[in-house]
């Protein structure tokens, strides 16, 4: 197995590519580089004249950077997608892939403080030179923030107890590692659902250390203004909080209330949705990887109002 497959095994690797409907001589956007598999594969499809940008924040990826003439890695967040594609000389795209998912290398890597599998410090941040990571988030949130983020972005069922048991555990000392918070929560934790809570919680820390849904609404809603009429936006996200975001803006070009309409009733929206219902990943793929088991993948197609 090569490096780049290591370090990400891409998720319905096939569905995304077809989904892009890759015109050879096209400008592509990878917004979520990692590991390179879904940029190699965009490259296979690209002629001589096309050319691939792709986005990734984390150092370790800037490593899997790929060699070829019509490539460039932005060593960015994708929420600066607009600014960054000018900086590159682009104006307009034939299509925008973003796979949501933390790679399996960050989860593999056990000193990034991804993971509930290791001990490690309570770290979590993408880019890793922002001030703002998990162990602050920890031993400086109020139990209001706390409750905030682990009911709304981990939906933890007893989210306010969660925020109570830190708080009056931080007290004693702070919690810096992993260990140390899951000793610090273990009452709470429901018996034979140790893993899934776990999961949730870290999700709930991951997200608010890296703003991660605001990126993901500016991104989003950048998209549109980048793409070419007729140009695909392809999102591939992991759980709820996401699909549903990507959900609404592609239906409605908003990610709440109703579409807005002109003065003769006709709907204003960026998008023409092409997947009714969010396409899902294989049996056999799930089998094969366990990360595909909560993908969503959802494909809208730029249109002129």
């Amino acid at each position: 197995m090569s490096d780049e497959q290591v370090y990400h095994v891409p998720v319905m690797l096939h569905e995304c590519i077809e989904a892009l409907d890759i015109k050879p001589d096209g400008i592509y956007v990878d917004v979520t580089f990692g590991g390179g598999g879904h940029s190699r594969e965009i490259l296979k499809k690209l002629g001589s004249k096309g050319r691939l940008i792709a986005f990734d924040q984390d150092p370790d990826a800037i490593k899997n950077a790929i060699d070829d003439e019509r490539f460039v890695l932005v060593h960015q967040n994708f929420r600066f997608l607009k600014n960054c594609l000018r900086l590159q000389g682009v104006k307009e795209v034939d299509g925008i892939l973003a796979d949501l998912g933390v790679s399996s290398h960050q989860f593999d890597d056990a000193s990034r403080g991804f993971s509930i599998r290791f001990d490690a410090d309570l770290d979590m941040r993408m880019d890793q030179v922002s001030d703002l990571d998990a162990r602050k988030v920890v031993n400086t949130y109020s139990e209001d923030e706390l409750h905030r983020i682990f009911g709304m972005y981990g939906e933890v069922q007893n989210a306010k107890s969660l925020a109570k048991t830190i708080v009056t555990a931080r007290l004693s000392k702070p919690i810096n590692t992993i260990a140390e918070l899951k000793e610090a929560i273990k009452k709470l934790v429901p018996k034979g659902k140790e893993h899934k809570y776990h999961a949730q919680v870290f999700q709930a820390l991951r997200i608010e250390v890296n703003k991660e849904l605001d990126a993901l609404q500016e991104f989003l809603t950048q998209s549109p203004l980048v793409l070419k009429e007729g140009g695909r936006l392809v999102v591939m996200s992991y759980h709820s909080l996401e699909d549903r975001l990507v959900k609404n803006f592609m239906l409605k070009g908003k990610f709440r209330g109703e579409v807005e309409k002109d003065f003769y009733g006709n709907e204003i929206k960026p998008f023409r949705v092409l997947t009714r219902k969010a396409i899902a990943a294989s049996e056999e793929e799930v089998k094969n990887n366990n990360r595909a088991r909560s993908a969503k993948l959802r494909v809208a197609e730029k249109i002129n109002n």
